[in-house]
């Protein structure tokens, strides 16, 4: 376990006295990044107070110690940390509790730190969140685990700038400006923790005492081989999960949905948060 403390940026106009409400991202992102992170819900920060975490080796987090990779279990390691903290300086009317948002990546560390802690959550949103072994036997994830666990490692010379033109314009998608902060996340992403080796915990959230969102895009006009490979699996997994969690499931046109449909998802979170 790593002794550095993950960044956390703080958006709040109330005063510290709104609610505290803890974000973590998913790949090739970081926490305030307009591209596929959350710069699209900082209008929350009007009524709550928003910490917005950057996950080891992304964004102004430490980079990850030589021979480890970023993981998880760490993030979600991190995320109680936050939480705790959070919830320590939260209003009396906030009970000592978060409210607790994860899109990709950052949803599956959001779930494994709920489980762990959920005295500490006030609700939990996951965003197409990384937690594909929830809905194993479903034709289109079995099919994308089956790609993935038979797919060549990365090749050890593929640089960043590559990866990223290999991931985005390789499959219709257009290629965000090659930054070094995008960069910097897109290398800890290639060595990021298979998230398929995470076996995310269902039952303790499906029986914890607060409420759950799933949100999800729709996909149809995502380009086909994006659609196909990611979207079809991604959309069989929010299924599957929010009818497993007992979970609220929002379906918002496009395949980012905090990003592409703002004004959708700030909603439906303030309706939950409020």
């Amino acid at each position: 376990m790593w002794t550095s403390t993950a960044h956390v940026t703080e958006w709040d106009e109330t005063d510290s006295q709104g609610s505290p409400a803890v974000f973590a991202h998913g790949i090739f992102t970081w926490g305030t990044d307009p591209e596929y992170g959350f710069a699209a819900q900082r209008p929350l920060a009007r009524t709550h107070r928003l910490l917005l975490l950057d996950r080891r080796g992304y964004g102004l987090s430490p980079d990850i110690p030589p021979g480890r990779r970023s993981d998880f279990d760490a993030d979600a390691d991190d995320l109680v940390e936050v939480m705790q903290q959070a919830a320590a300086q939260a209003p009396r009317a906030a009970a000592g509790r978060v409210h607790l948002v994860g899109h990709a990546n950052g949803g599956l560390a959001a779930m494994l730190a709920a489980a762990r802690r959920p005295d500490l959550v006030r609700s939990l949103t996951l965003i197409q969140p990384s937690a594909f072994r929830a809905a194993a036997g479903h034709p289109a994830v079995d099919r994308m685990l089956a790609r993935v666990e038979t797919a060549a490692a990365t090749p050890p010379d593929l640089t960043p700038h590559q990866f990223l033109h290999a991931s985005t314009e390789g499959i219709g998608l257009p290629v965000p400006e090659p930054t070094p902060d995008r960069l910097r996340a897109v290398a800890t992403s290639m060595h990021e923790r298979p998230v398929w080796e995470a076996d995310p915990p269902l039952e303790p959230l499906a029986t914890a005492p607060f409420p759950t969102l799933v949100v999800c895009g729709t996909w149809e006009d995502a380009p086909e081989l994006y659609r196909s490979y990611v979207g079809e699996p991604i959309m069989a997994a929010c299924a599957s999960l929010a009818e497993t969690l007992g979970a609220d499931l929002l379906r918002v046109p496009g395949y980012y949905p905090h990003t592409q449909q703002p004004d959708a998802v700030n909603a439906a979170l303030r309706k939950l948060w409020e």
